[in-house]
């Protein structure tokens, strides 16, 4: 029963993309969604119209959107005026969940203001790490995306960081309203339970062999070159280590093709983007997960690696620290040199050894549990209409509507306009 004496929450969720596109951003959207109806609230998801999305499940809403921006998978929401009167007609929200500080998230705060709502923000990305997917990409436009983010942040009620490390970032670079750290959650009783044995014999890998494997969306940001060099170079050093990629995006092709040659294309083995039980059994088929990107916010992928039993080889960044602890349930790297030895330190270990690193790496991740973590942020949700009830007036009019709409529109404005005049004002 919720404190603000309502019951059930209908709460929307509104972002820039959502499956069937596949990356951490949509996953956290749908597991907490999942989690949250599981709960008796309602949700819906607003999204960008998707070519792909033929069979969008029941709660999700599409608004006219160009597809392929900027020769990318990506589709961009069209600045249609009045594009959520007709989809929200018969749903009205207490509460907007925003997963993007620009386009839909501009929509977001407009929905806010139009039912005089609290609105909540998850910091998912430093967005200056993604510009290369934006025309014109440049240090002016990093600044840009990064002011924009701030600014955005600092219009919303309270602010979601995926991790102690993004929300110390945050802070620093001036988020100023309340920050809540809660990790997206994971089932981790279904990662605990997989067959991999059964997926090492579907792709003709040795019961003997050290796998070391990567799930992921293939794409720059994840360090693509770096982590298939250094996974080569291990290769090549270890006749009876195997290699298990799982994912798909831009980079696929690019990574296939750094293991063609005669002595590596039967120890290097590619599945399609997974779900479901499939993805846990090749969770289960790896002896050690690796992992290089410098981007992450929480680390997804690392955090279902770990709930299967399966240590980590990472680089050594922010986020990653949090979670890994060189050992414990991994090892940690500062370059490629290092990267390969730790692989070659984990594929020598005995049976005893790598059994102590398995239990460890399950351990690690007790409190990622997806009820836990969606309970915390349904907290969240029931403070900000508990402050929300108290400020709200009585004298709500035609007037007092209009008045918000006026001023979520300057500021909007005015955070476009601070976020150029920081751009090109730095030195």
């Amino acid at each position: 029963m919720l404190l603000w004496g309502v019951g059930n929450m209908n709460i929307l969720m509104i972002t820039n993309t959502y499956l069937p596109f596949l990356g951490g951003v949509e996953r956290s959207i749908q597991t907490f969604s999942d989690e949250y109806r599981k709960a008796g609230h309602n949700v819906i998801i607003a999204a960008p119209a998707d070519e792909n999305a033929k069979d969008d499940a029941p709660g999700v809403i599409r608004v006219p959107a160009l597809q392929h921006f900027n020769g990318t998978d990506f589709s961009v929401q069209l600045p249609l005026p009045g594009i959520f009167a007709s989809v929200l007609k018969d749903f009205t929200p207490h509460i907007i969940h925003s997963h993007h500080p620009y386009l839909m998230g501009d929509s977001a705060l407009r929905i806010g203001a139009h039912y005089d709502i609290p609105v909540v923000f998850t910091f998912h990305t430093f967005y200056e790490m993604y510009t290369h997917y934006i025309p014109g990409d440049s240090p002016a436009m990093k600044r840009f995306v990064n002011a924009l983010a701030v600014g955005y942040a600092n219009m919303c009620g309270c602010v979601i960081a995926p991790s102690g490390f993004v929300a110390a970032e945050i802070r620093k670079r001036g988020v100023e309203v309340p920050i809540e750290v809660i990790p997206t959650g994971i089932h981790l009783e279904r990662f605990r339970s997989g067959d991999g044995a059964d997926l090492r014999l579907e792709c003709k890998i040795p019961p003997n062999a050290f796998v070391a494997g990567f799930v992921s969306r293939l794409a720059p940001e994840k360090n693509i070159e770096f982590l298939s060099a250094a996974v080569k170079r291990f290769l090549l050093s270890e006749p009876r280590a195997h290699f298990l990629l799982v994912g798909t995006g831009p980079s696929k092709s690019y990574f296939c093709s750094q293991f063609e040659e005669p002595s590596l294309q039967n120890r290097f083995h590619y599945l399609d983007a997974l779900c479901g039980q499939k993805l846990v059994d090749a969770y289960h088929a790896m002896d050690f997960f690796v992992f290089a990107s410098h981007t992450e916010t929480q680390g997804l992928v690392i955090a279902e690696a770990l709930a299967c039993g399966v240590p980590v080889v990472s680089l050594r960044t922010g986020v990653i620290t949090e979670i890994i602890k060189d050992g414990f349930n991994g090892y940690l790297a500062y370059d490629e040199r290092e990267f390969v030895d730790a692989l070659r330190r984990a594929a020598d270990l005995s049976k005893r050894q790598l059994s102590r690193l398995h239990s460890c790496a399950s351990q690690s991740v007790n409190g990622f549990e997806r009820e836990v973590c969606a309970d915390r942020a349904l907290k969240v949700y029931e403070k900000l209409l508990i402050k929300n009830f108290t400020l709200r007036g009585s004298d709500e009019n035609g007037w007092s509507k209009t008045a918000r709409m006026l001023k979520a529109e300057m500021e909007i404005i005015t955070n476009m306009t601070r976020a150029l005049g920081k751009t090109f004002g730095a030195a």
